[in-house]
């Protein structure tokens, strides 16, 4: 009901005591008397209805969130329906319906979709939100027109869901790996630590040997930077040179054998290799020897005299499902001698998480590859396989293998080949007694390990042989018979 205040009293005058007044005071007009009336009769026709819905703190994926419709009136209700607002509010997909007139509610979702559940007429409950839930929603409620009871009068409310995610994945990688030792010049190693998954995006940062790592932050170079060999780290502070003289250096360069590789001593076991009765020459093809392995390493010949520097970027790129991957990349001057079994390890922190993710990586260098021969008792015209099988230590980075035959070239005529597998096609009898290296290295060190390879007689290659020696021997006797008689026929013809 509108009233009017008198200005005298301040008591309420409602609209049945409005003619009182105007008799009493005598200033109002007929106008304004009308005008008193209409307002009157319009809040009795329209009615009032307010919709409030109230906030909703940020949710974690797979919890169940409760969307309450708050709404006043004196009405007649007719629907209440749920919006999810899409593409910046220029779309609304509606979501549930509850019908007052039939007193019954229904999903606007396929049946595959439908997880929304009607609490109490105004509140619906979704159960494990996704990532694709984030966003505002919007409720609508309807309330019939006193006036024409055909009409609906509508007023609505909106609320913004918010939905975190944590990171469902962590990994740490060595960039630009395998890649090869360098002996007497440092060089820069960068960790890079990916995080999948996390919405908002966490923060990632590196730890060594359990301490927090103070780090420079840097721009992470483009990819046309990267290809010009010279931005990012390489560009903000150059390498330390090698601290060699040359006393050093011609002791050094002393120890490499003609093809460039250090000198390996005590390669061959000439009481293992040969049997009893033969010459130190080569080995018997019908001996069978057992292949020995011989493991040797390499050290850097370079000293650096003051700590490194760690470098820090990071880069976020967003996903198609609303999470963000996150790329850290930790890049420092690494040294071997320093670094071998350093243990490094990447942390995520995330308002989702309760504490953080971590993963780690020891830095070490490759010792001693296992290496398996297939077949173990080869013979003449097999393809041999010499493959990696493992190390007598966990190995990171990835190493390279690098597979080369002392004092030769390899069976199929090149130098060296690159690979976790040698594979040696239809081996002649000429390769028995053959040794191989297996060169595995990283950025830490390397290390060789040698195999001998024994080749045995094919039985059935002799076979072959012996049966084609055979036939020409009996070819040769045919001939001279078919001679004789020629011989014979032409003396008694004469």
């Amino acid at each position: 009901m509108v009233g009017i205040t008198q200005p005298k009293t301040g008591e309420h005058v409602n609209a049945d005591g409005v003619w009182d007044l105007l008799q009493n005071k005598g200033k109002m007009t007929v106008f304004s008397l009308c005008l008193l009336l209409c307002a009157d009769l319009l809040d009795l026709a329209v009615g009032y209805l307010t919709v409030t819905i109230e906030p909703l703190p940020p949710v974690v994926v797979g919890e169940t969130v409760t969307l309450k419709c708050n709404f006043k009136t004196d009405g007649r209700l007719r629907e209440i329906v749920w919006y999810r607002v899409t593409d910046g509010g220029t779309i609304k997909q509606k979501i549930f319906t509850y019908d007052a007139m039939f007193n019954t509610n229904y999903s606007h979702m396929e049946d595959y979709r439908r997880r929304e559940d009607l609490v109490y007429q105004s509140t619906v409950r979704l159960p494990e939100v996704r990532i694709s839930d984030n966003g505002p929603y919007e409720c609508h409620v309807g309330i019939y027109d006193r006036a024409t009871r055909e009409k609906v009068v509508l007023a609505s409310g909106n609320v913004f869901l918010t939905v975190m995610s944590p990171p469902n994945n962590i990994s740490v990688v060595a960039e630009n790996t395998p890649a090869p030792f360098s002996r007497y010049q440092a060089q820069n190693f960068t960790l890079v630590c990916t995080a999948k998954g996390g919405k908002p995006a966490p923060s990632v940062y590196f730890k060594r040997d359990g301490e927090l790592i103070e780090v420079i932050s840097y721009t992470h170079p483009s990819a046309t930077e990267e290809g010009g060999g010279s931005a990012g780290v390489r560009g903000a502070r150059p390498l330390i040179s090698r601290d060699l003289d040359d006393t050093k250096l011609q002791r050094s360069l002393s120890l490499l054998d003609p093809e460039g590789r250090s000198a390996r001593l005590y390669t061959e076991s000439p009481q293992r290799v040969h049997t009893q009765g033969q010459q130190a020459s080569e080995p018997s093809p019908a001996t069978e020897v057992i292949p020995e392995t011989v493991v040797s390493r390499e050290f850097p010949r370079w000293v650096q005299s003051t700590d490194p520097l760690y470098y820090f970027s990071h880069t976020h790129i967003p996903q198609s499902d609303g999470s963000v991957l996150v790329q850290a990349r930790l890049t420092w001057t690494l040294n071997p001698q320093l670094d071998n079994d350093a243990l490094f390890s990447c942390e995520v922190k995330h308002p989702a998480l309760s504490m953080p993710m971590q993963t780690e990586v020891t830095l070490a260098a490759p010792k001693g590859p296992k290496l398996l021969m297939s077949p173990t008792r080869a013979k003449v015209g097999d393809t041999v396989r010499i493959t990696v099988q493992g190390f007598q230590n966990e190995v990171f980075p990835e190493p390279l293998f690098t597979w080369t035959r002392v004092g030769g070239r390899l069976l199929d005529g090149s130098a060296e080949r690159e690979g976790k597998e040698l594979i040696l096609e239809r081996v002649p009898a000429e390769l028995n007694g053959s040794m191989y290296r297996c060169t595995a290295q990283n950025p830490l060190g390397s290390t060789d390990t040698h195999t001998r390879l024994i080749v045995f007689e094919n039985p059935s290659m002799m076979k072959n042989t012996q049966n084609q020696n055979n036939g020409a021997s009996r070819m040769d006797v045919l001939g001279l018979t078919l001679m004789a008689l020629v011989l014979t026929v032409t003396v008694e013809l004469t």
